[in-house]
């Protein structure tokens, strides 16, 4: 255990670069996922080597190894390091739960009270009376496509229908659980936090390839967006971070996206994209066996410590 608990820690920071790279690569979609299955994944491996340092090193406390019924020392962990390392651990754990919690929490509640703020649900599309132009898709129940009249006025018509497939598209793919989830990793590793901003871009170009595919006109909808994003600058006021706004991301980048005639992405034909996928998989990989091993290993010496065969 005491090799393989420490793997889920460092992989993060060579995973990280690789699923970057790797999602430059594809189309929009399945980048979003393989941002969003990376991050949680790797999330999920380092939280879990931190609690086996800590019960590894709670188990040498007289208390906890009297519950554990352990007749002989743990030595899973050298005891020079177990409890300090469990102390760490413990208080990395802590901070990262304070933090998933106060997240949580913030968000639900400026969704809330997004939500109250509205109408009552009269179906799909709630315009609020405001000069300043912004739009964004608000999930819940039902699902909410909130624009102000000043957004309204600032598009012709058919940039309008442009700008509510954009944001339908959103609420329809779920992409706001996407960004919880790589909002949430990221309080678990520090590496994971450079993972939110392209997995961001991935779920504006996903929206933007659908509104592009619902008017039937690639400049339509590259049109819509850029004049969408240039009316927001003249102010917003805070969209909740659960929300997806249509003038979020880069803007250009997108709109150029959209005006290149090539298929979204390019499919991983190079052997360079060959080799960080296949990076990418091995640190995935890695980080999960790295953790299964070091949880059957202090399995195994908890057993071995009760006196057990």
């Amino acid at each position: 255990m005491i090799f393989a608990v420490w793997i889920p820690l460092l992989v993060p920071f060579l995973a990280v670069p690789a699923a970057r790279r790797l999602a430059e690569a594809l189309p929009p979609r399945p980048a979003a996922w393989l941002l969003a299955v990376a991050s949680t994944g790797l999330a999920l491996c380092s939280a879990a080597a931190l609690g086996l340092l800590a019960l590894a090193g709670a188990l040498r406390l007289p208390f906890v190894a009297a519950l554990g019924h352990l007749v002989t020392p743990l030595d899973e962990v050298p005891g020079a390091i177990a409890l300090p390392a469990a102390c760490a651990a413990t208080a990395l754990l802590a901070l990262c739960g304070l933090a998933l919690i106060r997240t949580a929490r913030r968000q639900l509640g400026e969704v809330r009270a997004a939500r109250r703020s509205l109408a009552p649900a009269t179906g799909e599309l709630a315009v609020v009376r405001d000069p300043s132009p912004y739009a964004y898709a608000l999930p819940g129940r039902p699902d909410r496509i909130v624009v102000t009249t000043g957004m309204l006025r600032a598009l012709e018509p058919a940039e309008r229908e442009a700008l509510f497939a954009h944001e339908r598209a959103h609420l329809r793919g779920r992409h706001h659980l996407f960004l919880a989830a790589a909002e949430l990793a990221a309080h678990l590793h520090p590496s994971l936090r450079s993972l939110r901003a392209p997995l961001a871009y991935a779920l504006e170009r996903c929206a933007d390839e659908a509104a592009a595919r619902a008017v039937g006109d690639r400049r339509l909808a590259a049109r819509a967006i850029g004049r969408a994003a240039l009316a927001g600058r003249a102010g917003a006021p805070a969209v909740p971070r659960a929300a997806l706004a249509v003038a979020a991301g880069p803007v250009p980048r997108r709109v150029a996206a959209l005006l290149d005639r090539r298929p979204a992405g390019a499919p991983l034909r190079s052997r360079g994209a060959r080799l960080v996928a296949a990076a990418l998989l091995a640190c995935l990989c890695a980080s999960a066996v790295s953790a299964v091993e070091a949880a059957a290993d202090l399995h195994g010496g908890i057993e071995t410590a009760q006196g057990e065969d």
